[in-house]
């Protein structure tokens, strides 16, 4: 109905994708499926009524990439969607190569990551309302900067991109939150609220609370099952960063770790999953979404800063979670986190998608597998679109599954072989 309506008419379109989200959170509350443990469910109803809003109510939602400093942006009342989170659920509605189509009939590049594309192509087609502010940030990737320049040329609103320094030292420090002073000065004028530097204190204390319990739940993964999906591990981005530090998160997280007490033994393999999942893949879908015999423990996204925040000095610790962020710097920082995580959690091996466009992840997935091979874990490559269904090659992806799962049960039977030696 939607791809029907948007050529000549996106105002219903964008009405319509507005009312499906609404019916779709409403369909998780009440009817969704009796696998998902009950925090998923809460958290998949705030993610899809968070989206929802900010269509709705668009002078309260901020455009943001991943990474922006949400934690501020809330004290200011504002609602952040990130431009990739908005792209998966287009994706969602089956809409992705209409809008990866109008992008690149704009004169955009094929090579630029399709997240980006499916977010302008909304942008041109029409169904974006305009939001109140648009933040991104310099970090992990190199089309952020330019497609939010691209959305304050589409639409007129402002934007902000800070400019986040590789490696910390007390003076890049300061550059941060200098420029979230800046920042701040734009919200007033946006807003017309006035800063409040005990707000965001309250803000950063609920989001140690929430990342204590995360932690204590990942800790509890290590003999519980818990039952996911890889579209409720991106659900979670809306719970470890977009929304970080509200009551309701800190809500999701305490749910999460007093659930996982009821739930058995774990008994499958168990992955690390390394960048973005690829939720539309069938085979991968098969295997994974409320798998028994693999699963996804854990991931480096929703893991990318995991250290207490200072909430004496709130710009400071926003500044140093930014610079600090293990998708910021040297690739060694992202690789050494990934296989402390790995050890910590007992995972018997890693996944990692390489998503087409995206040249952090493809540039380093070499480094990668070296590392975890340093420490005697087996890690999966593979390569396909995780939003595109056009470029998921489904055939070659479950073959290359299999075989790792394969190789994940053989290296468990030569233990066992070894240990009967002994």
């Amino acid at each position: 109905m939607v791809r029907k309506n948007l050529p000549e008419n996106p105002e219903k379109a964008a009405r319509q994708i507005r009312q499906g989200l609404h019916l779709e959170s409403f369909r998780v509350a009440h009817f969704s499926d009796k696998r998902m443990p009950e925090a998923y469910r809460y958290l998949n109803k705030m993610a899809d009524k968070a989206v929802a809003d900010a269509l709705d109510h668009p002078e309260t939602c901020a455009w943001t990439n991943i990474f922006a400093p949400s934690e501020l942006l809330q004290t200011f009342g504002l609602n952040c969607v990130s431009m990739e989170c908005l792209a998966s659920f287009l994706s969602g509605f089956y809409l992705e190569d209409c809008f990866i189509d109008a992008a690149e009939n704009t004169g955009i590049a094929s090579t630029l990551c399709s997240y980006h594309k499916n977010f302008i192509g909304a942008l041109v087609s029409g169904i974006l309302p305009d939001a109140a502010i648009g933040v991104t940030t310099s970090m992990v990737c190199d089309g952020n900067i330019n497609t939010f320049r691209f959305l304050k040329k589409k639409t007129g609103i402002e934007t902000a991109v800070l400019d986040i320094p590789y490696t910390w030292s007390p003076e890049a420090e300061q550059y941060v939150v200098q420029q979230l002073e800046e920042l701040i000065v734009i919200l007033e004028k946006k807003t017309g609220r006035r800063y409040d530097e005990a707000m965001l204190s309250e803000v950063l204390k609920r989001e140690n609370e929430s990342k204590e319990h995360f932690k204590s739940f990942l800790e509890k993964r290590r003999f519980h099952a818990y039952p996911n999906t890889m579209t409720l591990i991106l659900y979670m981005l809306f719970a470890t960063h977009l929304n970080i530090g509200s009551e309701w998160v800190l809500s999701f997280f305490r749910k999460m770790d007093e659930e996982i007490d009821s739930y058995p033994a774990d008994s499958g393999k168990r992955l690390f999953w390394i960048h973005v999942e690829p939720y539309p893949e069938k085979s991968l879908r098969e295997y994974l979404n409320y798998g028994e015999k693999c699963s996804i423990v854990c991931d480096d996204f929703n893991m990318d800063y995991m250290e207490p925040l200072d909430t004496s000095h709130p710009l400071n610790a926003l500044a140093r979670k930014m610079i600090c962020n293990i998708y910021n710097g040297e690739f060694t920082r992202k690789s050494n986190a990934v296989c402390n995580y790995v050890k910590q959690y007992d995972c018997d091996g890693a996944v990692e998608f390489c998503h087409w466009g995206c040249r952090q992840s493809g540039g380093g997935v070499m480094m990668m597998k070296e590392k975890l091979r340093s420490i005697g874990r087996p890690m999966l490559v593979l390569d396909g679109d995780a939003i595109d269904r056009r470029n998921l090659p489904d055939g070659q992806i479950r073959t290359r599954f299999e075989a790792f799962l394969e190789l994940l049960e053989g290296r468990d039977k030569e233990e066992e072989s070894q240990e009967a030696c002994k």
